[in-house]
């Protein structure tokens, strides 16, 4: 089912770009590294989050670059905390697929990436899981893996905007915090600041962004 498919089919994403919008894409993401590779002598890069949609009336997420440019996006005109939601490019495909599933003590959100093949079908491969776990924690694990590889501190429970994300030795590999001014000046709990390590993979760590904006119902 195509991505154009899919959105008349559920009516909860919807993506529009203004012609003044600047968009482009966040270098690292394209490239993907895998938490186990990478220059571990690079310094951590930060990107600004917004727990905004930029279209009227929608809710979502916009991911700004390095430039201060628009970078990824997520539109959902459904309720906050959609069953289903896509992460998307700058031209509009999806690259990561949410979606929440079972109840209670045993909801999880499901998180697949997506594949492009020009005008064919597009296909969502199983990647990983998050659910939530005890002391306000989430716990992610990937797709095929023995277990937790990552938890997440502090990102479960109402106007959760800061929190970590550790590897399995845990150490932080992604933060998320309220967003500064070169003055000191602390902005609202949507304007977020995400610092990442080098090594970590760029797209995971947005996705898990993602999450816990479902996961709080801030989006």
């Amino acid at each position: 089912m195509s991505f154009s498919s899919q959105q008349q089919q559920s009516r909860e994403i919807f993506f529009e770009l203004s012609p003044m919008a600047k968009i482009q894409p966040l270098p690292a993401a394209a490239a993907s590294p895998s938490p186990c590779s990478g220059d571990h002598h690079q310094s951590p890069q930060a990107y600004k989050v917004w727990m905004k949609s930029l279209v009227f009336n929608g809710n979502g997420c916009a991911v700004y670059g390095p430039d201060g440019a628009v970078a990824f996006r997520v539109d959902n005109y459904g309720c906050r905390g959609g069953r289903e939601v896509f992460f998307m490019d700058r031209q509009g495909n999806a690259l990561v697929r949410i979606r929440r599933k079972g109840f209670g003590m045993f909801k999880r959100w499901e998180v697949c990436r997506c594949a492009h093949n020009g005008h064919q079908d597009e296909e969502a491969t199983p990647w990983f899981s998050v659910r939530r776990a005890e002391k306000g924690r989430a716990a992610v694990a990937m797709h095929g893996g023995s277990g937790t590889c990552y938890r997440i501190d502090e990102c479960s429970g109402e106007h959760k905007p800061e929190y970590r994300v550790r590897g399995v030795d845990g150490s932080a590999v992604a933060e998320v915090a309220r967003k500064q001014t070169a003055a000191g000046v602390v902005l609202g709990e949507d304007v977020l600041t995400l610092t990442m390590a080098p090594e970590v993979d760029h797209l995971l760590v947005l996705g898990l962004v993602v999450v816990c904006g479902l996961m709080n119902r801030s989006m």
